[in-house]
Formats: structure tokens, sequence, C-alpha cells
């Protein structure tokens, strides 16, 4: 009977991470899609990210139910309870990613009523092709355990900072320089931010990693750039409606 059941418990686990890293996938897409929008100033596909959302929210919470049941039912110790809270760490890491790729759509309707800013909107794309590909790889490293890739992408935070204060300054650049790109600057500038939190929460999914593996943190702060800029850059007066 226990090893029935201690094998019952290890096919849950699989389960559980199997349904986080479909949950990945989709979250991906829409971080792609997203970046794709603005580029291309693609309406059609902005309102689709913004409802494939609510598809988000809901594995988010349904996998939250299960680890919860998971470990009051199993009661499960070391590695498996390491591996248990990782898949709910994801999860919200995902979904608040999931609310990233959203709020850039968003913003990207409003971007296709207005005059576009070609230099600008290129520079917001090369950076949205970074972050995505930082988000592929530490997704593609949880899902196999891969700790020497998934710090690979922890060390590389920086560079996705070093893009979004570039992008600042450019911005600031274009608004100084004609009042009347000012509204479409400063929603560009809003989506560069959303761009370094999804990096960031890539950044998070390395380290959840780390700690499912080997119940350690990744030694040493964050790699972070030395502009004081970051401190400066606004707060996202839609963050709320991610809630």
């Amino acid at each position: 009977m226990s090893e029935h059941t201690l094998k019952f418990f290890g096919d849950e686990l699989t389960q559980l991470k199997a349904e986080v890293t479909r949950m990945g996938g989709l979250v991906e897409a829409q971080v792609e899609d997203a970046v794709e929008c603005v580029a291309r100033r693609d309406v059609d596909l902005a309102q689709t990210i913004v409802g494939r959302d609510l598809k988000i929210d809901e594995m988010q919470r349904e996998i939250e139910r299960k680890a919860i049941r998971m470990i009051a039912l199993r009661q499960p110790v070391a590695q498996d309870l390491r591996r248990t809270v990782a898949a709910m760490k994801m999860a919200w890491n995902l979904e608040r990613t999931g609310d990233q790729a959203k709020s850039i759509a968003k913003r990207s309707l409003i971007l296709a009523t207005s005059e576009p800013l070609t230099p600008l909107t290129r520079a917001v794309e090369r950076m949205g092709k970074l972050v995505a590909s930082r988000l592929k790889e530490s997704l593609d490293a949880y899902t196999i355990a891969d700790l020497e890739r998934g710090f690979a992408v922890w060390n590389a935070d920086e560079e996705v900072d070093e893009h979004y204060d570039s992008l600042f300054r450019e911005l600031l650049t274009y608004m100084m320089g004609d009042p009347r790109t000012i509204s479409s600057c400063a929603h560009l500038l809003f989506i560069g931010k959303n761009l370094e939190r999804i990096g960031d929460h890539a950044t998070n999914i390395a380290e959840i990693l780390q700690y499912e593996v080997t119940g350690e943190e990744i030694a040493g702060d964050r790699p972070r750039w030395s502009s004081h800029m970051a401190a400066e850059s606004p707060a996202d007066p839609t963050a709320g409606d991610d809630q």
C-alpha cells in the first residue's frame, strides 16, 4: 500500500508539472503575440490576447487548488514538497506574465488609432523579442530541470534592464522634441515597462527551478544595471486592471 501511495503521489506531481508546462506554453504565446500586435498594429490579434487571458487566470487557480489539496492530503516532504510549492510559484509568475501581455495588447489597441512611430516601435519590438526569448529559455529549463540553462537566464537579467533604459531615453528624447508624440510615447513607455517586468518573471522562474531541484537559492544578488533610471520610471496606472 505504501509503495502504491508513493507512486500515486509521484504521478500526481508529474501531472501537476505537466499542467504548469501547458500554462507556460500558453503564456509564452501570449507574450510573443503581444509583441507582434504592437509591431504590426494588429487590432484583431490584440483583442484575441485580451480574451485569452481568462484561460490563463483559470489555469493558475486550478493549479493552486490542486497543489494545496496535495499538500493537505499527501503531506509531502523534502523534494516532493518543493516540487509542489514550485508549481504554485510558477503558476503565479505565469499568471502575472499573462497580465503583462494583456496590458501590452490593450495599449497596442490605443496605439493603432494614432500615427505610427516606426523607429520607436522597432525598438520596442527588439526588446520584446529579447524578453520573449528569455521567457522561453526559462520555461524550457524548468520543463527539463536544466539548472545550467536556468542560471544563464538569471545571469542575463541585466541585458533586459539595459534595453529598457535605452528605450526610456529614446522615448524621452522624442517627447521633448515633439510634444505631439507624448501620448503615444507614454503608451510605448508603459509597454517597455511591461516587457521589463516579464523579464523579471523569467528570472523568477530560473530561481524557482533552482529551489525545486536543490532546495537552495541562487547565490548572490541578481545582476542589475547601474543606471538610476529604474527608480525614476513611472508606475503603470493600468496595473490595477491586472489584479
